[in-house]
């Protein structure tokens, strides 16, 4: 079976291409909402019950967007159902995200650090860290104590990781050559 991501690309491509005259952040919340309630395991269940019909699946999805779905967003999970694409759910809303962020100019940074740190500390982080990736960054800071020290930044696909861990990792592959 082909990797998840390649399948959800299309599906996030399509559907931002529809809610591109929309509310941009209600259609993500729609999407992240699905994403969620897809990887229930009573979901997974219905989604390859044979006795179970697309109308029902799309329901049960459906039911979990807070406030009901958008017309765009019924649309796209009686596409994602009948195609029997539900698994890929969660890759679409990632993907969907980043279409969303590259539109905007901006990307979503995870900054982990070993201790917590100050919001002058993190504000002083991004502000080196858009310079570097020349977007606009959304910091979300989780701490890591295995990191020892430093900090490790994902911004897409890209990791720059200052982490103690990393370091001594390099000095032992150093040595062990």
């Amino acid at each position: 079976m082909a990797e998840l991501s390649t399948i959800a690309r299309p599906y996030a491509e399509a559907l931002f291409g529809a809610a591109k005259g929309a509310d941009l952040n209600a259609v993500l919340a729609e999407v992240d909402a699905l994403a969620v309630a897809a990887q229930l395991p009573e979901v997974a269940q219905l989604a390859i019950n044979p006795q179970v019909g697309d109308t029902q699946l799309a329901d049960v999805l459906s039911a979990a967007v807070k406030g009901g779905l958008s017309a765009v967003g019924k649309q796209f999970v009686a596409t994602v159902v009948a195609n029997g694409r539900v698994a890929a759910l969660p890759a679409i809303a990632r993907q969907f995200r980043h279409l969303k962020n590259a539109s905007e100019g901006n990307a979503d940074a995870l900054i982990e650090s070993a201790f917590a740190l100050e919001s002058a500390q993190v504000q002083e982080l991004v502000v080196a860290l858009e310079k570097k990736f020349a977007v606009k960054l959304k910091p979300q800071v989780s701490v890591n104590p295995a990191l020892i020290g430093g900090v490790c930044v994902t911004v897409g696909d890209q990791v720059l990781d200052s982490s103690v861990r990393a370091q001594l990792d390099q000095m032992r592959v150093a040595l062990a050559a």
